[in-house]
């Protein structure tokens, strides 16, 4: 765009034209208190239905937190997870998020937050804010949820498959994920400490059991004791059995997972993982040294570097009023 003469009259035009840009951008827009004046009471009332939730359903918390990283790791933290598709071909219908639950939870928190302020809080920053509330009624720090997203209107299973991280995956895999939304290795170990609520299913981690290397075998980097336990609850082929991540605190947000990684004890290949990178292994190491001297307020910061990812803000997007479809 050449102005020669004008300089100053096209410099305007240009800003002008930059100021009506959706931002779509890592954090861009976000802001602690997005809602302070258009819906004061927002998180409490967020606050208000997940610790009702909590208290006859607690099963629910593991799910509920992972909502928001499978949500943010495919087109960013813009609750394209949440969309349903008549022809299911949404990212909820893709494999790795066949198990995912607490769907109806998000809704029920959508009408409370419609009923006192009608199209004004996102599907996504619901999202946000019931994963901080999981945290904190499962015994975690608080920590402050930056608002101001706006939701997708796309959701797409070939987004998914191609964007999440896999059970299955190495270090090196791990690492390129997490470095490509712009998180570091410590936000990597430290948002792998999230495993420390919630269940898999066998079909999840089964083949460390009975087929690591298509030779029958099992994962060497698995405790063999442990392996016995789980064969006990998991036989070939099984596609229905939940197994505790973190036995005996399933539903306790604590730094007994990083115990767990430590003895050979995680159940996938990507938490067996986090001991083959220095920088992963010596924080696993100082949690289990301190007894988590600084995880429960790494986390927080970490939650907040992920729910950057990719936001829409501005004009971007929509404000939907029904959380499973656009407007």
């Amino acid at each position: 765009m050449a102005c020669p003469k004008l300089f100053l009259s096209c410099l305007m035009l240009q800003l002008m034209f930059l100021s009506l840009v959706p931002e779509v951008a890592h954090g861009k827009g976000l802001k602690v208190g997005f809602y302070r004046k258009t819906c004061p009471n927002a998180e409490a009332i967020v606050k208000e239905v997940i610790g009702h939730v909590m208290s006859v359903a607690p099963s629910l918390s593991g799910p509920l937190l992972r909502l928001h990283f499978h949500d943010c790791f495919v087109r960013g933290c813009e609750g394209s997870i949440l969309l349903n598709s008549s022809t299911h071909q949404a990212e909820k219908d893709a494999k790795p998020n066949l198990n995912l639950r607490g769907f109806q939870v998000i809704d029920r928190v959508k009408t409370a937050l419609e009923k006192a302020c009608p199209g004004t809080i996102s599907c996504a920053d619901i999202v946000a804010i019931v994963a901080r509330d999981v945290v904190v009624a499962t015994g975690g720090l608080s920590y402050d949820v930056e608002t101001g997203r706006r939701d997708g209107k796309v959701s797409s299973m070939k987004e998914a498959l191609h964007n999440l991280i896999q059970a299955t995956s190495n270090i090196t895999v791990l690492r390129t994920g997490f470095a490509k939304k712009g998180l570091s290795v410590k936000d990597l170990v430290v948002l792998s400490g999230g495993h420390t609520l919630g269940t898999s299913h066998c079909s999840s981690f089964a083949y460390r059991l009975y087929n690591f290397t298509g030779k029958g075998d099992a994962d060497p980097k698995l405790d063999p004791n442990y392996i016995a336990r789980l064969k006990l609850k998991c036989k070939p082929n099984d596609q229905t059995t939940l197994v505790e991540m973190d036995p005996g605190s399933v539903r306790t947000f604590d730094i007994k997972y990083f115990d767990l990684i430590a003895k050979r004890r995680g159940l996938f290949t990507s938490d067996a993982s986090l001991l083959d990178d220095s920088r992963t292994k010596a924080y696993i190491d100082l949690q289990i040294r301190t007894g988590g001297s600084t995880f429960f307020k790494d986390f927080g910061v970490s939650m907040v570097n992920m729910g950057r990812i990719g936001v829409l803000t501005g004009t971007a997007g929509e404000v939907r009023k029904v959380c499973a479809k656009v407007n």
